[in-house]
């Protein structure tokens, strides 16, 4: 029974790391209990046991709980475990530049996704997603990870994580899944038409390196821009052409780079404020 007990508490701590990255900072103990529908006392408990180690703040003026300065650390670690190309931070400023609006670089561990890094400003966000499980069918660079599975994988991988919905536009059905997933096989290139973020769309191009069977997908480029209504000026149709070259472009330079030589760390390549997944 003790070890039931001990695997539920990192559970319920878990959740409630989450539930804290997904609100920002400043959340109380009350709303983490109300939205885990958790007792108090026993959320007090977990925030507090997290704030101990590290991974969450008490933060000053009764704002709550924040993220703590554990957490950048285990992503560096992450980080440092993937193949990182040489030159990233400026091949993703240029991907920013060209298609006006924030880029990301992704990179893909099994089925699930690390974005290793991305380029923003305050004109140019790019989305923050806490955990990609159940978020692959409503994301661009899901939709690029999915498509690339064959069949029995994907199926495991929707089997296990569902068809949640995020948004409006969020497919929820299978059928619709694997017609919007054969599109992406055919152009290569995946869309999300503010599936996970009812005013964000996205555009993702897929990173290959060659293989012994083959060219092998180990990431992909994104880059996000507000949903316009009706296709505007500044929408995902109206710059489709600009957009799609931006993060073609980028792909390709990042698998030239990975082909190329790796490094082991970040590289920012050269000056300039590159943020880090």
């Amino acid at each position: 029974m003790g070890g039931v007990s001990a695997l539920s508490s990192v559970h319920r701590a878990l959740q409630v790391l989450e539930v804290v990255a997904a609100a920002g900072d400043g959340i109380s103990a009350k709303a983490v209990a109300r939205r885990l529908e958790y007792n108090l006392s026993t959320t007090y408990h977990l925030l507090e046991s997290l704030v101990a180690d590290g991974y969450l703040v008490r933060l000053e003026a009764s704002r709550g709980f924040g993220l703590g300065p554990k957490l950048p650390a285990l992503h560096d670690r992450l980080v440092a475990q993937l193949p990182v190309p040489r030159g990233l931070g400026a091949i993703l400023r240029d991907v920013h530049a060209t298609a006006g609006a924030g880029a990301l670089y992704a990179a893909f561990r099994d089925d699930d996704v690390v974005v290793v890094a991305h380029d923003d400003c305050a004109d140019h966000p790019v989305p923050v997603i806490s955990t990609w499980r159940g978020a692959l069918h409503a994301t661009a660079v899901g939709k690029l990870l999915l498509a690339e599975a064959d069949d029995a994988a994907r199926r495991a991988v929707l089997d296990r994580d569902g068809l949640p919905s995020h948004a409006y536009r969020t497919m929820t059905d299978r059928a619709a899944l694997d017609r919007e997933l054969l599109g992406v096989r055919r152009r290569d290139l995946a869309v999300d038409r503010g599936e996970f973020r009812e005013r964000l769309a996205c555009m993702a191009a897929p990173v290959r390196v060659p293989g012994a069977c083959g060219p092998t997908l180990v990431g992909a480029v994104a880059v996000a821009v507000p949903v316009v209504p009706a296709g505007g000026p500044g929408s995902l149709g109206d710059r489709r052409p600009r957009l799609e070259r931006a993060v073609r472009d980028g792909a390709r330079r990042l698998a030239d780079a990975l082909c190329d030589r790796v490094s082991t760390g970040w590289d920012d390549g050269g000056p300039g404020a590159v943020r880090r997944g």
